[in-house]
């Protein structure tokens, strides 16, 4: 789903399982990304792109924010989630948004954007300045660009929790070996900076939770990216298993206290 990086490298699996992933990874940051994209205060009437959009619940907020003169264009590599994120759509009444199969780092849009969004792509990225550079072209003069990503080393748990540590040294292992950086986060305002962005600015949003929400959101993060666990040679099928049932274990009781990966949240004008 993600730019050259491609469904063959990217290491969490897609499709019909992948959007239900989304789907719970837009329940637990919906309220903070729909807090952020007020903070922007995109007009109504705006041209915007969602890249990366996976099933579109983003793309679907842009939509409802830019009203029906604005447009919405989501973009991914995934047909299946792009399938989905259309039939959707159609449900929520929503005719100001297309989705479209493209690479965004060799696509060549009609015209220009006002607005490029773009949550948890970077951090999949081999060459995630070349695609910020990519966005600043498509944007109109004042356009801004706005992006959300990780610093996968955020997690904690209390109390202590041996599955969790496994599984963020799975994740970040199975990211580097991919060339990309699962802990860019921070990185994010000076790769808008040196791409030209400014003015640049920056919030934190850090999930934790008791029940539910980031706790069901890092289980299923584990087990999506179990076959690339299994092919980089990272754990032999027990460890994995024993791994992935010890850290459901964990969180399924209402007693521990997980927290996710640290979200930066930040944008920059063109």
């Amino acid at each position: 789903m993600f730019g050259s990086l491609g469904l063959r490298r990217y290491a969490i699996r897609g499709g019909v399982e992948g959007r239900e992933r989304l789907r719970l990874l837009s329940e637990v940051m919906g309220s903070s990304t729909r807090a952020l994209l007020a903070d922007v205060q995109i007009p109504a009437g705006a041209t915007c792109l969602d890249i990366g959009c996976g099933g579109g619940d983003v793309a679907f907020d842009l939509a409802r924010s830019v009203g029906s003169q604005g447009r919405v264009v989501g973009v991914d590599l995934d047909e299946v989630e792009l399938d989905l994120a259309r039939l959707e759509a159609q449900t929520h009444g929503l005719s100001n948004v297309t989705f479209e199969r493209q690479d965004v780092t060799q696509w060549e849009p009609q015209g220009q954007f006002d607005v490029v969004y773009s949550r948890f792509l970077l951090t999949h990225l081999p060459d995630p300045a070349a695609l910020v550079a990519t966005v600043r072209r498509h944007l109109r003069p004042g356009g801004v660009f706005i992006v959300e990503d990780i610093d996968f080393r955020g997690h904690f748990a209390e109390p202590a929790c041996q599955a969790l540590v496994r599984s963020v040294e799975f994740y970040t292992q199975v990211v580097q070996k991919r060339g990309a950086d699962p802990y860019i986060g921070p990185r994010v305002p000076a790769l808008l900076r040196e791409a030209g962005f400014d003015p640049i600015a920056l919030k934190l949003f850090h999930p934790a939770a008791l029940e539910g929400g980031i706790k069901q959101l890092i289980c299923v993060t584990l087990e999506k990216i179990a076959d690339a666990i299994l092919d980089d040679g990272l754990a032999t099928p027990d460890e994995l298993r024993e791994t992935i049932a010890d850290l459901n274990d964990f969180a399924r009781n209402p007693q521990t206290v997980l927290g996710g990966p640290r979200v930066f949240q930040t944008w920059g004008r063109s």
